[in-house]
């Protein structure tokens, strides 16, 4: 499989990413511009590449299946992606973009195992709202507009996420 980066996708991906993430940042009142560029170039670069590849390969290795077998198969996979490592990771970036790196090394700080801990209750706390999305995203969108629905999902979700701090520590 050849991989694709296209200046569409990097565009809908510095669009989307962020304006999840401030909408969040707005209601926390943690807004930061430091942050709003951090996840924008994440959007365009890390999640634009990644996310659209990682979907052709779906398709790719689901092509033969038919039926409700690719359905599920085509949902459970994208739901193998936004695991809690890739939560984890999102998390990780809003650290680094907000000058908190330092409280990993803080012993009253978090822990790369608080942070794991938060991404997992994260993931199972919207494991239903993320099937059902992900089967739509999956399913009922062509391959073309998977990314930006997958991003505008995502964005919500990360209202979700920037919460789930405050909920799950």
């Amino acid at each position: 499989m050849n991989f694709i980066f296209t200046k569409q996708d990097a565009i809908k991906g510095a669009i989307v990413y962020p304006l999840g993430d401030t909408i969040a940042t707005l209601i926390l009142g943690e807004f930061s511009w430091i942050r709003f560029f951090g996840i924008m170039l994440i959007g365009a670069t890390i999640y634009a590449f990644e996310v659209p590849n990682y979907f052709r390969w779906i398709d790719t290795k689901t092509k033969h299946i038919l039926g409700l077998k690719k359905t599920l198969i085509k949902t459970l996979l994208a739901i193998a992606y936004f695991n809690p490592l890739w939560i984890a990771r999102h998390l990780f970036f809003i650290k680094l973009f907000t000058g908190q790196l330092a409280l990993f090394h803080a012993n009253d700080g978090m822990t790369l195992q608080t942070l794991w801990s938060i991404a997992l209750q994260s993931f199972w706390a919207g494991a239903v709202l993320s099937f059902i999305a992900n089967f739509i995203i999956q399913n009922k969108i062509k391959l073309s507009g998977r990314f930006l629905a997958s991003a505008i999902f995502s964005g919500l979700m990360a209202i979700f996420y920037a919460f789930s701090e405050t909920l799950f520590k």
